[in-house]
This record gives C-alpha cells, sequence and structure tokens, in this order.
C-alpha cells in the first residue's frame, strides 16, 4: 500500500484523531444507506446487521458482496465504515455490517458481549451471509474485527475457502497483549483509554442489572484501564480464565499461517494502538497472507487530501484495488 500522511497532519495521534472526527467519510455521491435485519443467535440471543439498501436478506444476486467487521465499540455509523459503506456502493457491490452483541445501539439479551477472538461468532455470521449469496463475499475486519476475523480464518483453514473470497484486517491489534499494554501507558491510557470505558463501563453494567452477581460492580467500576476492565468482565463471560489468558488465546498473530485463504494484513507503523514491534514479519506465509505495512496512518487514519479536513477514501481504494487484482 502506497501511502503517505498530508504534510499537515503529523504524527499517528493527530491521524487516528483527525481522520474519526473531522476528515469525510464517504462520497457525498454514494452516501452510506443501511436497511436493518435482525438475526436471532443459536442460543436464542441477536444481532443486528446493517446492508446497503442494494443488498437485502432475500435478494441473492452475482455481485460481490463487503462485509465490514467493526472494531472495539463500533457500529455502522463509524467514520470506516461509512467510507468502506460509500466505496461499495460506487463499486457495485452490496454491503453489511454484522454489529456485534450489543453494539448496534440495544442491549443484547444473553449473559455475553462480544470479544477480540469470538471466531465461532465470525463464522456463524459469515456462514449466514454466504448462505444467502452467490457472488465473491469479501470480508474486512477493522482493529478488534481485523483480529477476530483473522483468528476465524487461522481456525478454520483450507475450508474457510468455502465462505470467502479474501479477507483483510486494517489496524487489527493481532498480538492482543501488546496492543492491550500499549493502551495502558502515557496518552493512550490518558484519551484513548477513557474513550473506550466511557460506552464500555455503562454497557456492562446494563448487564449486570439483567443478570445479578454476574460481575464485581465496584470491580469495574475502578477498572481505569483495558486490562482491569477486561479481567472483570470481557474474559470471565467468554470462557477465559482471566485478562492474560483472554489476550493470548484470543490473539490471531501466532494462527496466521494456518490460513489458507488471501489474506490482507495493513498496520501502519505508527498505530499508537498496535505497537510497530509486535506486528508479524512479511515473510508471515507468502502463499497466502500479504503484508502492508506503511509508514505513517495512524490507527484507521489514512486521510488524504487538502487542510482543513481531507478525506479517508484511500483506505477502501486501496482495499478495493487488492481485491481486484487476483481475488
Amino acid at each position: 500500500m502506497q501511502y503517505k500522511a498530508p504534510w499537515w497532519l503529523p504524527g499517528g495521534h493527530l491521524q487516528t484523531i483527525w481522520a474519526a472526527r473531522m476528515a469525510h467519510a464517504e462520497n457525498p455521491l454514494f452516501p452510506a444507506r443501511y436497511m436493518r435485519e435482525r438475526w436471532i443467535t443459536p442460543d436464542k440471543d441477536y444481532i443486528d446487521v446493517d446492508r446497503s439498501r442494494q443488498a437485502t436478506s432475500a435478494a441473492r444476486t452475482d455481485r460481490p458482496l463487503l462485509v465490514l467487521l467493526h472494531g472495539l465499540e463500533g457500529n455502522s455509523g463509524s467514520h470506516y465504515a461509512r467510507a468502506f459503506a460509500s466505496f461499495a456502493m460506487q463499486s457495485g457491490m452490496d454491503f453489511a455490517v454484522p454489529h456485534f452483541r450489543g453494539c448496534s445501539g440495544t442491549l443484547n439479551l444473553a449473559p455475553r458481549a462480544y470479544h477480540s477472538g469470538d471466531f465461532a461468532e465470525v463464522d456463524w455470521i459469515l456462514r449466514r451471509l454466504r448462505a444467502g449469496h452467490v457472488g465473491a463475499l469479501y470480508v474486512v475486519g477493522v482493529s478488534l474485527g481485523g483480529n477476530a476475523l483473522m483468528r476465524w480464518a487461522g481456525e478454520y483453514g483450507a475450508t474457510a475457502a468455502a465462505v470467502v473470497s479474501a479477507v483483510v484486517a486494517v489496524c487489527a491489534p493481532l498480538d492482543l497483549y501488546a496492543a492491550g499494554v500499549a493502551l495502558g501507558r502515557g496518552f493512550n491510557r490518558r484519551v484513548y483509554t477513557p474513550m473506550f470505558l466511557r460506552s464500555m463501563k455503562p454497557r456492562a453494567l446494563q448487564k449486570l442489572a439483567q443478570y445479578p452477581g454476574l460481575f464485581d460492580a465496584d470491580a469495574l467500576t475502578e477498572a481505569a484501564d483495558l486490562y482491569a476492565f477486561d479481567n472483570v468482565f470481557t474474559a470471565p463471560l467468554h470462557g477465559f480464565k482471566n485478562t492474560e489468558d483472554y489476550w493470548q488465546r484470543a490473539s490471531a498473530k501466532r494462527h496466521l499461517a494456518d490460513i489458507r485463504v488471501p489474506a490482507l494484513l495493513i498496520n501502519p507503523l505508527n498505530d499508537p494502538f498496535v505497537p510497530a514491534g509486535s506486528l508479524p514479519g512479511h515473510n508471515v506465509n507468502a502463499a497466502h497472507v500479504t503484508v502492508w505495512q506503511p509508514r505513517t496512518g495512524g490507527h484507521i487514519g489514512f486521510v488524504q487530501g487538502q487542510w482543513p479536513r481531507g478525506h479517508i477514501a484511500a483506505l477502501p481504494d486501496a482495499v478495493g484495488n487488492w481485491l481486484a487484482a487476483d481475488h
């Protein structure tokens, strides 16, 4: 990926924040317009799936379907989701954003939420989308969604080819321990960690109201970083012993060599959430995994254009060009 941040937007933090807050996320000629479907999960919970208007559950077409798995506390309205939705509509693709449990605006029903390595949930989602679509199925996972996607691709190996045509992970924390430590330090701890916890803690406490005694409310309230939050909430609710067990078992990095479908990993070297030293090398598995590590871009940044706003079309355009090349 040939990307260089504009001169007026230096540094990974500024590139990250500007893209999320200020940059144009979509082409005004192809704005994101969604129709929502509610799917009942095998355990009688639900997820909400937002689709572009040209793609409904009843429509079986031979157009490619582009699926986006969002990041931590993301949804179909996130800046990167709108950018990919706009790209898909402009490119003649169907588009879908399956929301992880509890991320679509209403609290889910089960005594669980979502996590970074939930490959079983990803498998159910993708197989259901595959069953309703006859064309190519491409999947882009962003941040947490990217790790979950690559964890799925590694877990299912050659059988994943029956479901997807290609997979892409953008700014994925493939080593969750390294990313978790990075988010708990310095500027990250002062700025990004409180941003995530502002929505994660209230939702967790809503879950506690649904299921009294599910976890220690005082410990969750006192959690000052993602390590502590995951130790109280995410890890035990999803079958892990503690944060270390969760971060180790959920990380996709050690499963990359098992991937047997075309896969692209995009990780800027100045991503404040994902330390460059934790990234896989370029020789992970040359037959199936392509590694792009531009020097700039921040965390889901990739802003281009002129001051004062710019746009973030560079990211979906680059992904689209890679998909069009051989996949």
